[in-house]
């Protein structure tokens, strides 16, 4: 099996709705992971950092760092801190915006709260219309269910949903720790060779590794 060039901007031939989302970003304050595809049927998908991180102002100095292999859906959202409106006074309204009209000497920054950057793991599915939150971590492997608004942490490989969330019982614990077990996504696949993945009790563990990866994409062994 021949490894795919990342370098692409169209992973498949015809389809100008699904590109490799590392290759259509230019702002140095958003990382994309290799493979990391990005969809959308309504609008160019290449305009994702105009259409899909929000509020991303250059004074906070904040970061959406995506992990690689991900997958994201139309209309998925990234709301940076510039939208935290502060709570802190009377009153929610942006008075220091205005500092120049008001004439308080505020600082711009003082109009919202920082909750830090936007982390998204390895391997993470985002559905259609997700909004996630600024300073949530999303682990590696986690689901976000269609119009979920993520505003909390989300563990590795958990489904959050629209309305809830929950560990994916199929896995069980154990084999979140044999998917995490050695961190393959944060190896470069041409390093993949003789790296050994060790899938010692669950064969739910082994079924997701060889989904994501495949044999011949590791080079490696699996072991059970």
């Amino acid at each position: 099996m021949t490894i795919p060039a990342s370098t692409k901007l169209y992973p498949r031939t015809g389809d100008s709705q699904t590109i490799y989302l590392k290759n259509a970003v230019q702002n140095p304050r958003i990382e994309i992971g290799d493979f990391t595809i990005y969809n959308d049927f309504a609008r160019d998908p290449r305009d994702f950092q105009k259409n899909n991180v929000l509020y991303h102002y250059p004074v906070n100095g904040d970061r959406l760092v995506i992990g690689k292999f991900c997958s994201i859906a139309c209309g998925a959202r990234f709301l940076m801190n510039s939208a935290n409106h502060a709570l802190g006074s009377l009153s929610t309204y942006v008075f220091p915006i205005f500092y120049e009209e008001w004439g308080h000497g505020m600082e711009v920054t003082e109009a919202w709260y920082h909750r830090g950057d936007i982390v998204i793991g390895n391997d993470v599915w985002i559905g259609y219309e997700a909004v996630i939150l600024s300073g949530v971590t999303i682990g590696d492997g986690a689901i976000i269910g269609a119009r979920a608004v993520v505003t909390k942490d989300v563990p590795p490989y958990t489904i959050v949903g629209a309305l809830t969330s929950l560990a994916d019982a199929a896995q069980g614990a154990s084999a979140v720790q044999t998917m995490l077990y050695g961190d393959p996504m944060n190896y470069e696949l041409g390093l993949f060779g003789g790296y050994t993945i060790r899938v010692d009790d669950s064969i739910k563990g082994l079924e997701r590794m060889t989904t994501i990866l495949g044999d011949a994409m590791i080079g490696g062994n699996l072991i059970v």
